[in-house]
């Protein structure tokens, strides 16, 4: 069964994530600081962590966004890292961080498409996406691209908000996502629809073993799932 959405619905995804990401880069940082309580930039070094045994040269960073997890994974000292997102104002944040750490000459960010990269096919060894999965216009499209460009036997690492099960953190969560999340980020970035998104872009994702099976169905070969901090979050790795 082809389970990928129709033309037009993707694109309209796509449109709308890249509006709403533009107008929050601004205070894009302070909210991922504020409202995981700064626990994302430790789950970020657990995705370096995934990728590290593999030795990558020429890393992709997909949605990179402001670039956090292309400047993490820069202590593998890789030749080179790209990253690409739908938005360029978020792209502007992370060109001002990168020259700031004086690393503009190893990595480079574009606007681009995880559908459609522009890149020839296996020329990275490894691949990173953070917090953007769910928001590829076709889940499955994406992946396949992202597969495409990267050589045989090197590795892809998800990093994505995922729905906790245990009690009392999934009422906790629930009540978090619901009430507080929303409101803050509002607060703060100024934009009440983006925080409404962001859990419901959560809620309708495939997460865990739905996930892996996702994966596979992509070509990707032994995807292992690792639980972070009480399942709010989940760490994937898969082989091209």
């Amino acid at each position: 069964m082809n389970n990928f959405p129709p033309v037009g619905e993707s694109t309209e995804k796509k449109a709308r994530v890249e509006s709403m990401f533009d107008a929050i880069a601004h205070r894009y940082d302070l909210l991922n600081r504020v409202l995981s309580f700064g626990i994302d930039q430790g789950w970020r070094k657990k995705a370096v962590d995934l990728i590290a045994p593999f030795r990558p040269t020429n890393i992709l960073d997909v949605a990179t966004g402001t670039a956090d997890l292309a400047l993490a994974a820069m202590r593998l000292q890789p030749e080179s890292i790209v990253g690409v997102d739908l938005s360029e104002e978020m792209l502007e944040v992370g060109r001002r961080k990168i020259a700031e750490a004086d690393l503009s000459d190893r990595i480079a960010l574009q606007k681009g498409d995880a559908e459609d990269l522009g890149f020839a096919d296996k020329t990275f060894d490894a691949a990173l996406v953070a917090f953007g999965v769910r928001n590829f216009g076709d889940l499955r499209a994406g992946l396949k691209e992202i597969r495409r460009v990267l050589q045989p036997g090197t590795p892809l690492v998800v990093l994505e908000f995922s729905h906790p099960t245990a009690f009392p953190v999934k009422q906790g969560y629930a009540f978090y996502s619901k009430h507080i999340l929303p409101r803050v980020g509002g607060m703060i970035s100024r934009d009440d629809g983006a925080y409404r998104y962001l859990p419901e872009s959560v809620a309708a994702f495939p997460d865990g073993e739905r996930f892996m099976t996702v994966l596979r169905e992509c070509g990707f070969v032994e995807p292992e799932w690792h639980r972070l901090t009480f399942g709010i979050a989940s760490l994937y790795r898969a082989i091209a």
